[in-house]
């Protein structure tokens, strides 16, 4: 049994909680959160033993990994100090406020050889997975162009003040949305390495953007744009799509369905010539304990495998997060 401990006990960390707490080869030793009522309710209703300090939960229970679900402005500081002592770490999105602390924590778990993972669940969609076999196999040839949309009802009135609303938090559009659309580009196409335009537009907020709309160029100079909008009251709730056009075909993905289109018969029997049209449980993989999407647990899982050297840590990992955070630095930068 992998001894995890979780810290934070939020929207995310609660459903993290679930998932560990159903998982075979983990034992849940300590929950911390400094918030007295969250603390308060699951000593009264669940079996996890609950502590208002981390650092007495962790001197106390030495766990073998910890999950850290806080803010993001408490990254840096708080998996640097688990990282030192030894623990593995699965940390939230985005990884870090800036690039720089993450490759600094990327530097630190890989001298300790710890296993590491950050929370961007789309790499366990099955549409998308299927994508990027499909894009590595060169199904539609040569990439030459990319799309990428993210639209939803978060932000569709004036906000009071939260962490959402706070850029020293981790608040606004591009880093809470628009970091997952960037990470699945840098994932499915190539690293981005250059903005060359960029938007940050804010509807209803006051001091962080509620849209991203940017121009890219990844390492080995495919061009692509973004349009992630966080104030989209047509949508009931967050929708990602990424379209991919190649020399020998396109590529229309969302978490629900994956449309191919080939200018040529392919070696997989499953696609023809033409348009082929599949939806998610032609990929879904079965896992112990659905919760908000087979992906939650399928990313959790793959971090305890990698925890027992089951797995490569090479999913997620803090390396990539630290891509994906240079982007979101380039983005900034352009409109400062």
């Amino acid at each position: 049994m992998i001894k995890v401990a979780l810290i934070g006990a939020g929207k995310m960390g609660i459903s993290h909680l679930a998932i560990l707490g159903a998982h075979p080869d983990v034992e849940v030793v300590g929950v911390a959160d400094t918030t007295k009522m969250v603390t308060e309710v699951l000593s009264k209703y669940t079996n996890f033993q609950c502590f208002s300090d981390y650092n007495k939960m962790i001197e106390e229970e030495r766990p073998d990994a910890v999950v850290v679900a806080v803010p993001t402005k408490y990254h840096a500081s708080l998996v640097a100090r688990l990282l030192n002592e030894g623990i593995h770490v699965f940390v939230e999105k985005p990884f870090c406020l800036t690039a720089n602390d993450g490759i600094e924590l990327t530097k630190i778990a890989t001298e300790k050889n710890l296993v590491n993972q950050v929370g961007y669940h789309n790499k366990f969609i099955g549409t998308f997975t299927e994508a990027k076999k499909l894009i590595d196999q060169g199904a539609i040839g040569e990439i030459l162009h990319f799309s990428g949309d993210m639209n939803g009802p978060v932000v569709i009135k004036q906000k009071q003040s939260n962490w959402r609303s706070k850029p020293e938090e981790g608040g606004g559009c591009l880093m809470d949305y628009a970091a997952h659309l960037i990470d699945l580009i840098n994932y499915l196409v190539a690293p981005i390495s250059n903005v060359q335009g960029a938007i940050l537009k804010s509807f209803y907020s006051g001091a962080v953007e509620d849209s991203v709309f940017s121009l890219l160029e990844t390492e080995n100079h495919i061009s692509g744009v973004i349009n992630v909008n966080w104030s989209d009251e047509t949508y009931r709730k967050m929708s990602t799509q990424v379209t991919i056009i190649g020399s020998q075909g396109k590529i229309i993905v969302d978490a629900t369905e994956l449309k191919v289109y080939l200018k040529q018969d392919i070696a997989d029997p499953n696609y023809t010539r033409g348009w082929n049209i599949k939806h998610i449980n032609d990929f879904s993989e079965e896992v112990d304990f659905y919760l908000r999407g087979e992906e939650y647990s399928a990313q959790m899982d793959h971090f305890i495998k990698a925890v027992q050297q089951k797995v490569p840590n090479h999913i997620n990992n803090f390396e990539s997060a630290a891509q994906t955070d240079y982007v979101i630095d380039l983005i900034r930068n352009y409109n400062n």
